[in-house]
């Protein structure tokens, strides 16, 4: 008889194979064979990605009890479980200088902190299969001009390709989620520099949002007295307005004037 994690840390379970089977079939993997997933839960799509003979898959799980499930009856990962918070492993050492890709059903409460954790190991992370709510995977895929774009959208696609895949209803998870899900790909663009400080990058991305409903001469004048100095169309424009590139050249602006 088995013993079935209980559900929690705000995972809900898939229970569709054939949607299981397509998410890690969107995995593009190139020339790569290392896969990590995450909150595995009871093997659902790490059973599919244990049938590519040309994957070499890990799996990162944080509840003790799911643990014990993979390992009783997913005798195949030995050795390749990382019991503990992704949130709070250290990457490199886990995988040295080899890429991998990421893949996983995300819990719904820290998917947006897990696709925090992918930009500080973007050079160890070139693609990225995910399956979250709805309403963050269009907020992550949609470009600018939109209600929804904003933070994640900027800073994902200064250094991914985001696309939206498709949609998943409710009823194929255990429990039922009270929102749709959405299944995105996230693909490493080729970029290895801003052009920028990175650091100011981010910095003048989140400052800007935080205030979205105001002008970005109201949100960016802490970083520089000289603010007037930069473009006036721009000072006048709302953060939703601007592309990454726009995001960039403001940085390289304010930079200059620091």
């Amino acid at each position: 008889m088995q013993v079935r994690p209980k559900k929690g840390l705000g995972q809900h379970f898939l229970r569709d194979h054939q949607i299981a089977s397509d998410i890690v079939d969107a995995l593009k993997m190139g020339t790569r064979t290392k896969v990590l997933e995450v909150g595995p839960g009871m093997g659902v799509l790490t059973r599919f990605l244990l049938q590519k003979p040309n994957f070499e898959t890990s799996v990162v799980e944080i509840d003790r009890e799911s643990v014990s499930y993979l390992k009783a009856y997913l005798p195949e990962l030995e050795g390749r479980i990382l019991e503990g918070d992704f949130l709070q492993m250290e990457l490199k050492s886990k995988f040295s200088t080899e890429p991998f890709s990421l893949i996983g059903n995300f819990p719904y409460n820290i998917s947006s902190q897990i696709l925090f954790k992918v930009l500080d190991y973007k050079e160890l992370i070139p693609e990225v299969v995910g399956m979250l709510q709805k309403e963050v995977a269009e907020r992550i895929c949609t470009g600018p001009g939109s209600k929804t774009y904003g933070i994640l959208s900027v800073l994902l696609q200064a250094w991914y390709k985001a696309e939206y895949l498709f949609t998943v209803n409710e009823d194929v998870f255990d429990p039922p989620p009270k929102v749709k899900s959405a299944v995105i790909r996230l693909t490493a663009n080729g970029r290895t520099d801003l052009g920028c400080s990175e650091k100011l990058f981010k910095a003048v991305v989140k400052q800007s949002f935080n205030q979205r409903r105001k002008m970005l001469r109201n949100s960016i004048k802490s970083f520089t007295p000289r603010y007037d100095e930069l473009d006036a169309h721009t000072l006048t424009r709302r953060p939703e307005q601007l592309s990454v590139e726009e995001f960039i050249k403001l940085t390289n602006d304010i930079e200059k004037l620091l």
